[in-house]
């Protein structure tokens, strides 16, 4: 019956990521919206010690005191890939951080997908870094994570800022039916297809091997280093996803993306997550789901003003002797 499972769940994931990469490919020709060459430094492959080695990119402080922002990524690609476009605006002002999460790209060796994993994954990555608080941004799936990031560390957020996402991914009767059965699935098939995410990321080339001036040709490797074997598994995990309760007892200044088109996750549930969380602001940008990468143009902007406005209420909450540090480069 696993084996039975797992090639059903095989032919469903070659299935997907078939479209997917269709439905990239059209879209990247129909924008023409993306830099000439990856603007990113390269990763670095970093042991946390007691977990195993993931992907990081680090820019680095641009200058004593500058906030940190974390970057986490959305299902079925990378760190890099979904936020290769957004970086450099960032690098000015910021010390940008991303990171593969497990069964993504070059992420963590492990049995299953957890998003608590991925946390505390997140949290042992902080402190190999000697970080203190980042501003947390969270993109789809990386929004569910950054919810359960703030639940299970808050003493490590600054700030929070959620991009096309949701408390919950069980959003109608379909959905509460859907996902259940497909946790059941990939707990059955889960062995076979954990030894399948493994293997793919064993193929992997070397970082120091990659090439970064084609833009395209860097795109289209980041996209084929996640395999889609991993797609089952990570969606029955967001099925288990619940943070409509946690997110009353969210203190830190925060903001939330909402992209009004979207066919992933209607801007309504977005709306709808922004209203539970208090304080929060809410900025609309046009377009869809893939509006971080498709889109950028148009979308960046918005995400800017949105982390301009997080950053300032931080700010305002500081000490005055801690700004006039920060300032001073003390």
């Amino acid at each position: 019956m696993t084996h039975t499972l797992g090639a059903a769940a095989g032919v469903a994931t070659r299935l997907t990521g078939s479209a997917a990469r269709s439905g990239m490919r059209v879209a990247v020709r129909r924008s023409g919206k993306v830099p000439d060459r990856s603007p990113l430094p390269p990763g670095t492959m970093i042991n946390l010690e007691g977990r195993g080695e993931t992907c990081v990119v680090d820019t680095g402080e641009p200058f004593p005191g500058a906030p940190t922002v974390l970057l986490l990524h959305g299902i079925a690609t990378t760190a890099s890939l979904c936020w290769f476009t957004t970086v450099d605006e960032l690098r000015a002002d910021h010390r940008v951080v991303l990171m593969d999460q497990r069964w993504h790209g070059r992420g963590l060796p492990a049995d299953r997908f957890s998003l608590n994993e991925c946390a505390d994954d997140i949290d042992a990555l902080l402190t190999t870094l000697d970080i203190e608080q980042v501003v947390v941004v969270g993109y789809s799936m990386g929004g569910a994570l950054a919810q359960v990031l703030v639940r299970r560390h808050p003493g490590r957020i600054s700030g929070l800022m959620l991009c096309s996402t949701a408390p919950t991914w069980k959003g109608n009767k379909a959905e509460a039916l859907f996902y259940p059965v497909l946790g059941a699935i990939t707990a059955i098939s889960r062995r076979h297809t954990s030894s399948k995410v493994r293997s793919k990321a064993d193929s992997l080339p070397p970082l120091s091997e990659i090439e970064q001036d084609d833009v395209m040709q860097w795109a289209w490797s980041e996209f084929r280093a996640t395999s889609f074997w991993s797609l089952p598994e990570v969606l029955a995990e967001l099925g288990r996803f619940d943070a409509r309760k946690d997110l009353a007892s969210v203190t830190v200044p925060s903001a939330v993306v909402v992209t009004s088109e979207d066919k992933v996750i209607p801007a309504e549930r977005q709306l709808e997550m922004a209203a539970l969380i208090p304080g929060a602001k809410t900025f609309m940008a046009s377009g869809g789901h893939a509006s971080v990468v498709l889109d950028s143009e148009n979308w960046r902007p918005v995400f800017l003003e949105a982390l301009a406005d997080v950053t300032a209420r931080i700010a305002r909450k500081k000490p005055k002797a801690d700004v006039l540090k920060t300032r001073l480069g003390a």
